[in-house]
């Protein structure tokens, strides 16, 4: 008996959507979000001011990548992206507050930063980092960024004990060449405790692993955010290799006046 032909079934609405800010009121949004997650959660030293809000200089010369819940249209996840020309125009990269980036300038082609990365605490699943990193991967590809960088931090709450012990591994496993290093310009002191618990890599760090990233280096010590910063750099010929073929086999909308919506699975720096 012949197999009966199936009608087309209406598609999924995506549970995400992922796209620039393009105003203002949707930039101060993103700043809310991170204020509410590094002060209110995690204790960071911020001056937020009457609106409780985090920003700083390098916001302006930033595009702002966010998430949203696509049922209630709520701000859920959000990271910035500084490219080499707007650093030039800003003064530089954020990461040069932390470290001695003489490195950048031997990486051949272009360059873009990611920072102030966060995702709501209601909302800190797989399907909304991988939307986040959906939309970034295809930004980077289609603006064809030779090199990725940025700050993973690892939270110093008990004192150091997880980090020496997540920098162990990296050290074993993730560790750029020599000639790729950079240099902090506060070191993180020494530790010889021993976490409480096995030791796990946090989310954006895993992230920037799963991208074929390399931790160039020891970490900063920022004592604002209470944290270790790992500078991470990613070589984007890595990604079509090993990323952007998962990632951006997804249906893709994009905004050709304003930059990048997504489709993404439904499913601090």
């Amino acid at each position: 008996m012949p197999t009966p032909i199936e009608q087309d079934r209406p598609k999924a609405e995506p549970r995400f959507t992922v796209r620039f800010a393009e105003s203002a009121e949707e930039i101060r949004e993103t700043q809310r979000l991170r204020y509410r997650i590094f002060a209110g959660e995690l204790g960071a030293a911020i001056d937020g001011g009457e609106e409780g809000i985090d920003a700083d200089p390098y916001d302006a010369y930033c595009r702002h990548l966010t998430v949203r819940d696509a049922a209630s249209g709520r701000l859920v996840a959000c990271t910035r992206i500084l490219t080499d020309d707007r650093a030039a125009l800003a003064g530089g990269f954020y990461s040069s507050n932390e470290f001695d980036l003489k490195m950048l300038d031997a990486l051949p082609g272009r360059l873009a930063e990611v920072g102030r990365t966060c995702v709501d605490a209601e909302y800190r699943n797989g399907a909304v980092i991988a939307s986040l990193w959906s939309g970034l991967a295809e930004f980077i590809v289609r603006e064809r960024f030779d090199y990725l960088f940025g700050c993973a931090s690892i939270s110093l709450e008990d004192g150091g004990a997880t980090a020496h012990a997540l920098l162990q591994q990296i050290k074993a496993k993730y560790l750029a060449p020599a000639w790729q290093r950079v240099t902090p310009l506060i070191p993180l002191p020494a530790c010889d405790a021993q976490p409480a618990v096995k030791a796990k890599f946090p989310p954006l760090l895993k992230a920037y692993f799963s991208l074929g990233g390399k931790a160039c280096g020891e970490p900063y010590w920022d004592r604002d955010f209470n944290c270790a910063d790992v500078f991470v750099l990613v070589n984007v010929s890595d990604l079509h290799g090993r990323y952007v073929r998962h990632f951006l086999g997804r249906e893709r909308v994009w905004d050709s006046a304003e930059g990048l919506s997504a489709r993404p699975p439904a499913c601090r720096n």
